[in-house]
């Protein structure tokens, strides 16, 4: 029997990994899971594919494969080396570990990664359904063609481009991820005897190298040896794919059974609509299961099993359901109608109704239900802003993200939509039948215009049925309002400034994170911010299943084993940074934001204690990252810092898209020293890299709590109250410490690496009726010290450094 030592990918393991390997081991053989807590440099990566892996390779195991589950970038990558650490130093008797990384269509379709055939990002889903559902027609019982005559004629496409002239000067052949296909860059047509249609020649392909049912597994369509092959990254994925004209999503999906590893994020798990269509299969007693990052588990999840529909998709589903209703109404009324792509043909419309359990009687009641759901939408948005932002009609520029709480968040009750429904006439019938009329709606429709596109009826039928069927006090309900612009929307329309959508939020995930979780035989959850432990596990549903299903959860942390003497920790006792004592940046009121009267911005108490501090961080030597509350906090701090610096760049990172980020990160980076001013809800403090000389300090300005203002904020934390009697606590303050915690955590990546770290604000410092100090389970690392004492720490530190 192969021992975890044999799998590790290093010579000698940390006496943390050691514990935490056998821990997780004994753990899930009794199929539970282990809770590990580590700071940066534990090795969790290597830990938990070494646990794992030895499992799947016991003979007396019953596990067959490791499944990691990240929501960072980063780690995701990490994940990848490690298990080609592993590969390089397995033992010479020892076959490659097999590993996968899963990735969307939009990112291994070579049409789509090329542009090319009319493929973008927006369309790719829609398109490889059609496509694919064309070259099933055309190949399956029944059909015109075979798939090896359909990817024999796309291999000889190019030379009738050639000889039309079309090609330019030569042959063309599509290339991506370094690799040329047997393919033009265009996409084949077929002629059915109807009329020109096109396929996919990837997926004919792939659909050729299939075995005969019965007669082989899928895997054999997978253009590699995945006994072999080692880790899988998506662009090798690609390149094998292309080089044999096979389809790689669909080469993917092949494969997810046969490796040992599958790295994927999240939703791959967690999202009900991609375990249907895509990964269910790997969601079983066989899979030991490990989340990464675990912190964002409880956020991500809350997001992925809540539903919403925007106005404009309930405008699109009026308009499918009229186009289904239409030819059947026209021709009861003697009357004619237009046919093709404006409306489905009544012929067709009656055999649907026929072959289901829906009524053409349904359909148009569902048709009157929404046109009037809509309406009260409409009416409710105007309503909202006559009242919180009177002339907005004249001033949609200046308008904010809105919320419009469908009932006090604060005391759970029947919303006002579902109160105005039930007194208009409406009954549950309408509510739960809208889904089977959304889901034959769009199969019509698909039929009638002979392509699978994503249409908006079945999707606002789920949210009716949703809507209808969920609690009041763990879903709470609200329209939100997005800032936009549409130009194509009446100059007076609150349609041209917001999208709208009616909003349906799952404010306890436990439940759906427990559930998914119970599916796995068991597994590793892993962060360096986990703790308070007793909340993690409460808001997980972990203690549910401990509880309930006899579901052993055992618990580790492992602090920073690196030298203290390379860091310094400082809580600074300045005055809450909080709206009430600080007021608004640049003496404006923040939006969401209230209170009494406050001091102005630019000059109180508050203020000029966190630039005093500021500029002394700030002014160490090397890069130093500063993370605030909000965006419009970073905006005021690094407008403090560029008047009190010289000689030292300040960069303001601002809420934009992943390469303005990637690009303001290179720029911190490169060359000297550098102060770089986030937000704390951003993106680069958390799952970035900032080891070796690229971070030497890091503060934190305030507790990140989030706006509490928020109806739904305000929800969830009534939720958590009514759940677990903590609803401050589990809802906002926990949260916000892991926040500062992971913003801290970038300093101090390696044995070698010298950092400052330093909490500013008096709740970090002080114990008090509203202190977080006991959130920070190494609190005693964090020396409190008043504002005008942090200098003298910082020197002492420094003087420390230069005479070692």
């Amino acid at each position: 029997m192969e021992t975890w030592r044999e799998l590790f990918g290093h010579d000698e393991p940390y006496d943390e990994q050691v514990d935490g390997i056998e821990t997780a081991i004994e753990t899930a053989r009794e199929s539970g899971f282990t809770v590990i807590e580590g700071a940066c440099g534990t090795g969790k990566t290597m830990l938990a594919l070494s646990a794992g892996l030895s499992l799947v390779r016991d003979p007396d195991s019953s596990y067959e494969r490791v499944f990691v589950l990240t929501s960072v970038k980063q780690q995701l990558r990490q994940f990848e080396t490690d298990l080609g650490t592993i590969n390089e130093n397995l033992p010479e008797d020892h076959e490659p570990v097999s590993g996968l990384t899963l990735v969307g269509k939009a990112d291994v379709c070579p049409y789509n990664r090329e542009r090319a055939a009319g493929f973008d990002d927006s369309v790719v889903y829609d398109r490889c359904e059609t496509l694919r559902d064309r070259t099933r027609d055309l190949t399956g019982e029944g059909g015109s063609t075979t798939t090896g005559d359909l990817t024999a004629r796309a291999r000889s496409q190019q030379v009738g481009l050639a000889d039309s002239g079309r090609s330019g000067r030569g042959v063309r052949l599509l290339e991506t991820a370094g690799e040329t296909a047997p393919f033009a860059p265009d996409l084949p047509e077929y002629d059915d005897g109807r009329s020109e249609v096109e396929y996919c020649p990837f997926y004919a392909q792939y659909l050729d190298d299939l075995p005969d049912e019965g007669e082989g597994s899928p895997v054999e369509a997978v253009p590699f040896d995945l006994t072999s092959a080692g880790m899988v990254t998506p662009d090798d994925l690609v390149a094998h794919s292309v080089r044999h004209g096979t389809c790689p999503h669909s080469a993917m999906g092949a494969a997810l059974g046969a490796v040992e590893v599958v790295i994927g994020n999240y939703y791959h798990a967690f999202d009900p609509t991609t375990l249907s269509a895509f990964t269910g299969a790997l969601a079983g007693e066989e899979t030991f299961v490990v989340c990464d990052e675990a912190h964002m588990l409880e956020p991500r999840v809350r997001e992925l099993v809540s539903d919403g529909a925007a106005d404009a998709t309930i405008r699109d589903a009026v308009t499918e359901l009229s186009r289904v209703i239409r030819p059947v109404r026209y021709e009861r009324e003697g009357r004619q109608t237009e046919g093709g792509s404006k409306t489905a043909d009544a012929e067709l419309v009656r055999a649907e109704l026929a072959g289901s359990d829906v009524s053409f009687e349904e359909l148009e009641a569902t048709l009157e239900f929404l046109q009037e759901l809509r309406s009260e939408l409409e009416r409710r948005v105007e309503t909202h802003l006559d009242a919180e932002q009177p002339g907005w009609r004249s001033n949609l520029n200046d308008l904010p993200d809105d919320e419009i709480p469908l009932r006090d968040p604060a005391e759970p009750a029947v919303d006002e939509i579902s109160a105005w429904a039930e007194q208009a006439g409406y009954t549950d019938v309408h509510w739960v039948r809208a889904e089977s009329v959304g889901a034959l709606v769009a199969r019509i429709l698909n039929e009638a215009e002979d392509e699978e596109r994503t249409r908006a009826a079945p999707a606002v039928g789920r949210l009716l049925g949703e809507w209808n069927r969920r609690g009041h006090t763990d879903y709470f309900r609200e329209i939100e309002l997005e800032r936009t612009w549409d130009e194509t929307e009446p100059g007076d329309s609150w349609r041209r400034a917001y999208t709208a959508r009616l909003s349906l939020h799952n404010c306890v995930p436990s439940g759906a994170i427990g559930e998914r979780l119970s599916a796995f035989g068991g597994g590793v959850l892993m962060s360096a911010t986990l703790a308070p432990m007793d909340a993690f596990t409460e808001v997980t549903g972990l203690q549910y299943l401990e509880r309930e299903a006899d579901r052993p959860v055992v618990e580790r942390r492992y602090g920073l084993h690196f030298p203290e003497a390379n860091r310094e920790s400082f809580a600074v006792a300045a005055p809450k940074f909080t709206y009430e004592n600080r007021g608004a940046p640049h003496g404006t009121r923040s939006a969401g934001e209230s209170g009494g009267e406050t001091a102005s911005a630019g000059d109180n108490e508050t203020r000029r204690a966190y630039a005093d501090a500021l500029e002394r961080i700030a002014s160490l030597p090397g890069n130093v990252l500063v993370g605030m509350p909000s965006y419009a906090e970073a905006e005021w701090a690094a407008g403090v810092l560029e008047g009190r610096l010289s000689g030292k760049p300040v960069l303001l990172d601002v809420s934009s898209d992943d390469r303005a980020t990637e690009s303001l990160k290179d720029e911190f980076f490169a060359g000297e020293g550098k102060v770089l001013v986030t937000s704390l809800r951003g993106t680069l403090t958390e799952g970035v890299d900032y080891g070796g000389d690229r971070l030497n300090a890091a503060v934190v300005c305030g507790v990140p709590i989030v706006n509490t203002s928020s109806p739904r904020t305000q929800a969830v934390r009534r939720a958590y109250d009514d759940e677990f009697g903590a609803g401050f606590e589990y809802a906002l303050t926990v949260p916000a410490v892991r926040k500062a915690r992971q913003a801290l955590g970038r300093v101090i990546r390696s044995p070698e690496d010298v950092g400052v770290r330093v909490l500013l604000d008096e709740r970090y410092a002080r114990e008090s009726w509203d202190s977080v100090r006991k959130y920070l389970p190494d609190a005693a690392e964090f020396q409190p010290v008043s504002p005008d004492m942090l200098q003298l720490g910082l020197d002492r530190f420094r003087e420390k450094l230069e005479s070692a």
